[in-house]
């Protein structure tokens, strides 16, 4: 019995880091407003980051669209904001007269994964300062940020049989104790009923929890913008 809930406790643990396959294709299609992870949680972060950077390459390609039909900026951001609701905050300092484009930095700065709406901001200022066209400048910089999206899903591949063998690798201990349970031995019985063995038991865990936070802070750092 207590092999069994050693065997699901590591199961379960492994889960954790392992996250559905299908979260990172699904991103791009789920609701502009992305839910708040919890810190601890890496597949989380990077669930929430692509949400929001889809979430603003869809603002950009609105605002293009609105005001390429005669829309004001400010009715166009409005309609940005349906969309995405943090845009609100940008929305009223355009309404107050503030600086459009300083308020979609400082918003960017605030999201996770809003880094790309700096571009944005950085059109609006230009047509701004030059007074020339918002709406093409708003359409070139949403393509430069299809371009980014598509270099960011190439990294996202190739970062995942990293962090794949990452979670095999912490995968084998487990293994081996299996194989020698199964072999008449009693590795089980050693580390979670003698007080040396315990101790191996939380050092290899922590040890393996380690790698695995090591392995994601640099693949999450590779891999952004």
């Amino acid at each position: 019995m207590s092999a069994l809930l050693a065997a699901v406790l590591a199961g379960a643990a492994v889960v954790l880091w392992c996250p559905p396959l299908s979260l990172s294709a699904r991103a791009g299609r789920q609701p502009a407003v992305p839910p708040r992870w919890p810190a601890g949680v890496p597949w989380g972060r990077r669930r929430e980051t692509a949400r929001t950077q889809a979430a603003v390459l869809e603002v950009c390609d609105l605002l293009a669209a609105e005001l390429a039909v005669g829309r004001p900026p400010g009715a166009a951001l409005a309609s940005a904001a349906e969309r995405w609701p943090p845009l609100t905050s940008v929305v009223e300092a355009a309404r107050l007269g503030a600086d459009v484009p300083d308020a979609m930095r400082r918003l960017a700065a605030e999201w996770r994964g809003a880094s790309d709406l700096r571009w944005v901001a950085g059109a609006w200022q230009v047509a701004q300062d030059s007074g020339h066209g918002l709406a093409s400048a708003l359409e070139r910089t949403a393509g430069g940020l299809r371009a980014r999206r598509r270099t960011r899903r190439l990294v996202d591949s190739e970062l995942a049989s990293a962090r794949a063998t990452a979670r095999l690798v912490a995968c084998l201990p487990l293994a081996v104790l299996l194989m020698g349970s199964g072999a008449g031995g009693s590795p089980w019985a050693f580390l979670l009923a003698t007080p040396m063995g315990g101790a191996c038991l939380v050092t290899g865990v922590g040890l393996i929890g380690l790698g695995l936070w090591w392995i994601e802070r640099l693949a999450d750092r590779a891999a952004s913008p």
